[in-house]
């Protein structure tokens, strides 16, 4: 299976954005066949170029991660991405999901730090593992056969309280540690990342893949609950806008289909290597900016 970096590589060559999703493993059985045998043949009508799987909080899901990761290749041949994260996790025990990611043919891996584990309000780093992220990124580096992603923040990281441009300093930092690129969290406004990116490239000399993280919104409240977490903010309009819609989800829906037309249009004229679609394990919205942008195969 080939690794992101040349995925990217390929695309640029070629002139094309590459086009990723991320994907959640489900909590039951069924939610597992709908991911499986609906969404994924849905998405692959618009040619994805990969995708990623997350990691549940505390590393609750990480056999399953790497299951779904193993299906998706073996079963629809999409070049698939396991998350990986510190929580929980000794270095012997990260070590051991590595060793069972090569032995399935994984070889793409997003190093996080990880949010806490459910009711926890602060990371806390376990007795022999990692504390930053950074540090995650070096021991799969040193591990060798990977390609290793990165998270960044084009608001800051809602945990770094000294501001945006420190935590940017931490990512390039992650960077030089050996990650290949970076997938940036949500955002609602593209003035965010462009300020992101034109810091990361102009200021601090980063020359790797820096990938949009876009969320097409499902419903009102849903998003909200979103940023909270995360900490992006939502502009005035956009706010405005799907207050106004309620509770019609289906209406959220379509405007954000809209929205994040406009925000990937707006984005590949700028420049971006890729666009990175946080799915939510749904088809419809996804496949519709990306047949609107005019990337999808006729």
């Amino acid at each position: 299976m080939k690794f992101i970096t040349e995925i990217h590589a390929g695309c640029r060559a070629s002139g094309r954005p590459a086009i990723s999703f991320e994907f959640f493993p489900p909590k039951t059985d069924e939610g597992d066949r709908a991911l499986l045998e609906k969404t994924v043949p849905a998405l692959l009508a618009v040619k994805p170029d990969y995708c990623s799987v997350t990691y549940g909080a505390g590393g609750s899901t990480r056999g399953k991660t790497l299951d779904i990761v193993d299906r998706l290749q073996r079963e629809h041949h999409l070049p698939a991405m396991t998350h990986l994260t510190c929580v929980n996790s000794t270095r012997a025990q990260l070590a051991d999901v590595l060793a069972e990611a090569r032995a399935r043919g994984i070889v793409n891996v997003l190093a996080l730090r990880g949010d806490p584990p459910n009711g926890s309000s602060e990371f806390t780093k376990t007795d022999g593992g990692f504390e930053y992220s950074r540090e995650l990124v070096e021991f799969i580096r040193e591990q060798g056969g990977f390609s290793i992603g990165t998270a960044g923040f084009p608001e800051g990281h809602i945990a770094c309280k000294a501001g945006k441009h420190v935590d940017w300093g931490y990512l390039r930092e992650k960077i030089e540690a050996g990650a290949d690129f970076v997938i940036s969290q949500l955002f609602f406004d593209n003035n965010d990342f462009y300020e992101f990116h034109d810091h990361l490239v102009g200021r601090l000399g980063v020359s790797v893949p820096i990938i949009p993280g876009v969320l097409p919104i499902l419903s009102a409240g849903q998003t909200k609950k979103f940023v909270a977490l995360c900490g992006a903010q939502l502009p005035r309009p956009f706010l405005r806008r799907i207050e106004e819609l309620g509770d019609d989800d289906q209406a959220v829906t379509a405007y954000g289909i809209e929205y994040a037309t406009e925000q990937c249009a707006s984005l590949l004229e700028y420049g971006v290597h890729g666009l990175h679609f946080y799915t939510l394990n749904k088809a419809h919205s996804t496949t519709e900016i990306v047949r609107n942008l005019g990337l999808a195969p006729r």
